[in-house]
């Protein structure tokens, strides 16, 4: 299996950091007041051969919105849409332009930290073996 290119993948994450609605990435027919999200970070890491780790944080996360935001970001490293592409999405403010979403497996809530107590950063990893 080829490994997708990580270096595009982080290129188009960094585009989340200055997206304020992440309707493009959450379940159609929610019933959500809003789909305003912060982003705070979001990156590929290499952990070791062919296997990566997705990271992402955020003041708070839509019902699906990792798993497609990660789908996402898996077609600009095939090289089926740009990270122009990808920024397009994210711009349509519609589901139906973004990938599918990803398996839930190897996603996990590692942290919740609330601002008034603690100012680290929340990190939600998603490990990938490609």
């Amino acid at each position: 299996k080829k490994i997708p290119d990580v270096d595009l993948m982080n290129q188009a994450a960094s585009k989340l950091l200055n997206v304020s609605d992440f309707k493009s990435f959450c379940k159609v027919g929610r019933d959500n007041k809003t789909t305003i999200c912060n982003v705070s970070f979001a990156q590929w890491t290499k952990v070791r051969d062919s296997l990566y780790v997705f990271e992402i944080s955020a003041d708070r996360f839509l019902r699906n919105m990792v798993r497609a935001v990660v789908g996402t970001l898996l077609e600009v490293g095939e090289h089926k849409i740009t990270v122009s592409d990808f920024e397009a999405v994210i711009n349509e403010h519609n589901r139906d332009k973004a990938g599918e979403s990803v398996e839930p497996h190897g996603l996990y809530l590692s942290q919740i930290v609330y601002p008034y107590f603690d100012k680290n950063r929340t990190i939600h990893p998603f490990v990938f073996e490609f």
